[in-house]
Formats: C-alpha cells, sequence, structure tokens
C-alpha cells in the first residue's frame, strides 16, 4: 500500500522536533535548558480562564458558526479598530484553530497549482511547507543579517514573475524578530497593487515590540492594499493561550466566504469554549498583557548582552516577537568530542547532547549559518543557559 506523495513530501517541523527532543530527555531525568519553543512561559491569565469554565458551566458546548462566533467576530472587528485602524465588516473575519490554520485557509483561498509565493527568508519553517501543500511554488527572498534580515524592495520586485500570487509577511517577525518600517511596507504594498498579488500579512507577534518601535498593518494603507491583503492574527502569543488553538484572518468579503466555506468541510468550527474565552482576552484588562512584554524586554536585553560577550558568536538586536538570530558559523568546520560540525544541524545536536541546551538550527528558517533562540524563559534560564552555551563553543577545536 502507498501513501499520498503529497503528504510524503511534507517536511517535518524542526522546530518542534528540537522541543520534543529536548521533553523527552528531560522526562529522562536531564536538566535540559530549553531556548526552542515558540510560546510565552506565561499562563493564561485567570480572568480568560474564569470565561471558559463560565461556557461550559453555561452549557456553550455545541457546534458555532464554522466561521466562528459573532461575539468573537464582533470583538475581532473592535480590535483591527482600536489597534490597526482597520475597519471590516463581522462577515469579512474567520476564526481559525490558530494563526498556522488561518494562514493554510488564505492560501488554500487563492493559490492554484503552480502559483508561485514570495517568502522573505530567514523564514518560519512552516511557510515554504504550506505554500507546497496546496500546490504552490515558494519563492525564496534572502535578506542580510547587515539589514536585520529586512528583505530590499529591489530583491522583492526581482523575484516577481507572470506566476507571482502572494507574498506572506511576517512583521514582528518569527525567527528575527525584526519590525518592518512604514517605509518598507509602503514599498510592498506599491509593488502588491503594482503586479496585482496578495499579501498574506501574519501578525501573530503584534504586541511584542520593543524600544519604542510601533507595529503597523500593511493593510492599513488604503482601500487598494487592504483588499489585497489577509490579515493573520491571533490570541496565542500576547495572551498566552498557545494551546487553545484560536487565531483569526481579516480580508475581502470574497476570500473570508471561501474561507469559511473550506474550512466548514475540513474542520467545523473552532473549540466553542475558546471561542467565548478568547472574547474575553480581547476585550478584557490588558495589563498583564503589558507586563508579559516588559518582562520579555528585559530578557531580550540579558540575551544579546550575553551572546555578544561569546567569543566566536554574535547576534542583532531584536526589536520584536521574543527570538533572537544568533550567528554559528565560525563554529562550522570545528569538531566537538571527535565530530566536526559541518552545519548548523549539527552544532544544535550537539549542543543539546553535550551541554543539555536546546536551541532550534537556522536552517530550518533557511538560514544555516545561524540558529535561533527564544528568550520565552526565564532570566534565570537565560543566564545558566547561555553560560552552558559558551562553554560548548569553548571546547570546540
Amino acid at each position: 500500500m502507498q501513501l499520498s506523495e503529497k503528504c510524503l513530501g511534507i517536511a517535518p517541523s524542526i522546530t518542534l522536533e528540537i522541543d520534543a527532543k529536548a521533553k523527552a530527555l528531560r522526562a529522562a531525568g536531564e536538566d535540559v535548558i530549553g531556548f526552542g519553543a515558540g510560546e510565552p512561559d506565561y499562563d493564561t491569565p485567570e480572568f480568560i480562564k474564569a470565561a471558559a469554565i463560565e461556557a461550559l458551566e453555561q452549557g456553550k458546548t455545541k457546534y458555532t458558526p464554522a466561521s466562528g462566533t459573532v461575539a468573537l467576530k464582533k470583538a475581532v472587528v473592535a480590535k483591527f479598530l482600536k489597534d490597526n485602524g482597520l475597519s471590516y465588516e463581522p462577515s469579512q473575519i474567520v476564526i481559525s484553530n490558530g494563526a498556522k490554520h488561518s494562514l493554510f485557509n488564505a492560501l488554500y483561498a487563492i493559490i492554484n497549482p503552480g502559483d508561485e509565493v514570495i517568502i522573505p527568508s530567514p523564514c518560519w519553517v512552516s511557510y515554504p511547507e504550506l505554500v507546497r501543500i496546496v500546490g504552490g511554488v515558494p519563492v525564496f527572498v534572502p535578506a542580510s543579517v547587515e539589514d536585520d534580515f529586512v528583505p530590499k524592495i529591489a530583491d522583492l520586485e526581482k523575484a516577481i514573475t507572470p506566476r507571482t500570487k502572494a507574498i506572506i509577511l511576517n512583521s514582528p517577525s518569527n525567527p528575527c524578530g525584526y519590525v518592518m518600517s512604514e517605509a518598507a511596507l509602503r514599498g510592498i504594498a506599491d509593488l502588491a497593487i503594482k503586479h496585482d498579488f496578495f499579501v498574506i500579512s501574519d501578525e501573530i507577534y503584534e504586541m511584542m515590540v520593543y524600544e519604542g518601535e510601533k507595529h503597523i498593518s500593511i493593510a492599513s494603507f488604503g482601500p487598494e492594499i487592504k483588499e489585497r491583503t489577509i490579515v493573520v492574527n491571533g490570541v496565542s502569543k500576547s495572551y498566552a493561550m498557545t494551546g487553545w488553538r484560536i487565531g483569526y484572518t481579516a480580508s475581502a468579503p470574497a476570500i473570508a466566504k471561501a474561507m469559511g466555506n473550506l474550512q466548514s468541510h475540513v474542520t467545523s468550527n473552532p473549540n466553542s469554549m475558546a471561542q467565548h474565552a478568547s472574547v474575553a482576552a480581547l476585550t478584557g484588562p490588558q495589563d498583564e498583557l503589558h507586563a508579559m512584554v516588559k518582562e520579555f524586554d528585559e530578557r531580550r536585553q540579558i540575551m544579546v548582552k550575553m551572546i555578544n560577550e561569546v567569543p566566536g558568536l554574535s547576534c542583532r538586536t531584536p526589536k520584536g516577537a521574543f527570538y533572537v538570530m544568533v550567528n554559528i558559523s565560525s563554529a562550522f568546520g570545528k569538531s566537538y568530542e571527535g565530530k566536526q560540525l559541518t552545519g548548523s544541524l549539527d552544532f544544535c545536536s550537539a549542543l543539546l547532547e553535550g551541554e543539555k541546551v536546546a536551541i532550534v538550527p537556522g536552517i530550518a528558517f533557511e538560514a544555516d549559518d545561524f540558529c535561533r533562540m527564544s528568550y520565552a524563559t526565564s532570566k534565570e534560564n537565560i543566564v545558566n543557559g547561555i553560560n552552558r552555551l559558551a562553554s560548548f563553543v569553548a571546547k570546540l577545536k
């Protein structure tokens, strides 16, 4: 019996593999410090959990409309208006099982076989795989560390062909931590209008910005780009609700309808209790969110300072999300306990086995000279983990 070639062609998520291996070592009694997880280390705020309990007690355990409850759609509409200056109707909002599901919905709704999707790189591991799953062709546009990994408009324009259907933006960025400037976003908006392609704008890290940076949604630059943009967001990162699996999109009516129809057959509705809790998250007090971001900022500064003090390692200062991209290329060609390191996967595997520190190899993000470290962990873990990383680097020969 032969399995689906389409399914067999999907590469596993290296980020989840590293996290799973670290958890397995930890379960076996090893003292592992993990910098791999893409989720806040905070618990979901109590008032949000209370809303989910309330939903259970009130019997809100049945099917909801496939594209989400009216209450949550209205809360999302209000959020877009307040935070982004964007006006949508509830019918333009599709609630999904997490932002990753929203990205799949968006791509499935617009991509035909052979359509090209521009992806600035380094990029989140799932973007190219999602494009391939729906029959599209990922087109990578590499950006340099000297530019803080922000793609140049000229490079993006060179990648445009008659088959270009969309570009995927992610600002604030995973894995790079950059926050796109208004000028850069306007340049991309001009390209999308000029060449008539869609923009899928992944804004899941919207609230995680530092040093006075401001998140701007590309859809806010006027009706022409708004019509072409599918904004993706969710509650996972901002409200420490990764396991609740609630994401959402805002788009033109025809796209929203197509995504809603797709979801009605593929998943039915998102979790009913989680939707009720997400209304509370979006409309309730934001104090804990702001406190979490302040703490992330402090951790960010510690991590960047310590990494740049390790001989042979370096990193830029990220302005958003909760990741640092560490340049490890000076280690390539050296050996650890007799094993030569030829790339980021070798580096990260040896680090996990030797010093019990889990970080994600840059090859997962189309950036093999780097690795990604998350500062969504305690300051104590950051200090101890980077000390172990420094010890590892010092042992390379």
